[in-house]
């Protein structure tokens, strides 16, 4: 791992998406996709992809700069911006566009990440 290396996931929420939501939270049947379904899709990167298996979050922030329409593909991006491997940690990038490259989202993570090398 070393800062600049990046990971991307896509992601289309449908309307059955957005009913499940809503009979799984006891929510009304949102007209966008909640901010929620978004911030997973950065769990997902950060635990499967990059940095992988044995991560763990310690910091997560999200500003949310406008709204995704569903039936829309989603692109989520985790980038490294800082490794520092005597504390086995890793910042990151996160970010979230629509199809339009429309900006959802954006933010930082910071994890506790295993085999963190210099």
């Amino acid at each position: 791992m070393k800062a600049g290396d990046v990971a991307e996931t896509t992601r289309r929420y449908t309307a059955q998406d957005m009913a499940d939501f809503a009979a799984l939270t006891g929510s009304a049947l949102p007209d966008h996709v909640p901010e929620p379904l978004i911030a997973a899709l950065f769990s997902f990167l950060l635990g499967v992809r990059l940095p992988g298996a044995g991560t763990n979050y310690l910091k997560q922030s999200l500003a949310f700069t406008g709204r995704a329409a569903i039936d829309t593909t989603l692109t989520a991006r985790v980038e490294i911006t800082r490794v520092r491997p005597e504390k086995h940690l890793v910042d990151l990038r996160t970010t979230c566009h629509s199809a339009d490259g429309t900006l959802i989202c954006e933010g930082r993570a910071l994890v506790l990440a295993r085999d963190v090398t210099a």
